[in-house]
């Protein structure tokens, strides 16, 4: 198992799956920890650490998440993985057609929304995200990491007309 650092410098992230034996009984499937890794606009660095090709997930697919191919979301599916933002750097203003669960496990981080609206949400804190155009900023001196978890959702209508999706190329 991996013991180097993440590009942030953060510690690497452990990951354990579960599974079932030829009995039925729960089994440990795996276990690994894995550094997360720098993107190339240069602001965060990533970890996926597991996508579902539907939802809702099937738990007979044997196929290990990681392995599949996921972009910022999974058409028809789910991603969880871990960002760390690195200090001073923010995101693009962005929107995708999914829920997403923010968890912010170490520092904090700035959401601003399209209208200019921001909120910091600190260590502890969970972020709800609808579908809204947003970015992420690191205002302080330390990165941030968070854990995200995206599950497809039909795009938000306004005026009975989706709102485009609008996605960074994170590769």
């Amino acid at each position: 198992m991996s013991e180097a650092l993440s590009d942030s410098g953060l510690p690497p992230v452990q990951r354990v799956v579960t599974g079932h034996d030829a009995h039925g009984r729960a089994v440990f499937k795996s276990e690994d920890v894995t550094p997360t890794r720098m993107i190339p606009s240069g602001d965060a660095s990533f970890l996926l650490v597991w996508t579902t090709a539907t939802v809702p997930a099937d738990n007979n697919d044997e196929t290990d998440g990681r392995q599949r191919e996921a972009g910022l979301t999974l058409d028809g599916g789910s991603v969880i993985r871990v960002v760390d933002m690195l200090p001073g750097k923010e995101s693009p203003m962005h929107r995708t057609n999914s829920i997403d669960y923010g968890i912010v496990l170490e520092g904090e981080i700035e959401l601003e929304l399209d209208d200019g609206a921001k909120r910091t949400v600190r260590q502890g804190g969970i972020i709800v995200q609808r579908g809204t155009n947003h970015l992420w900023r690191n205002t302080t001196d330390k990165p941030c990491r968070i854990a995200f978890i995206l599950i497809e959702a039909p795009a938000y209508l306004h005026n009975g007309q989706p709102l485009p999706e609008d996605k960074p190329d994170h590769k």
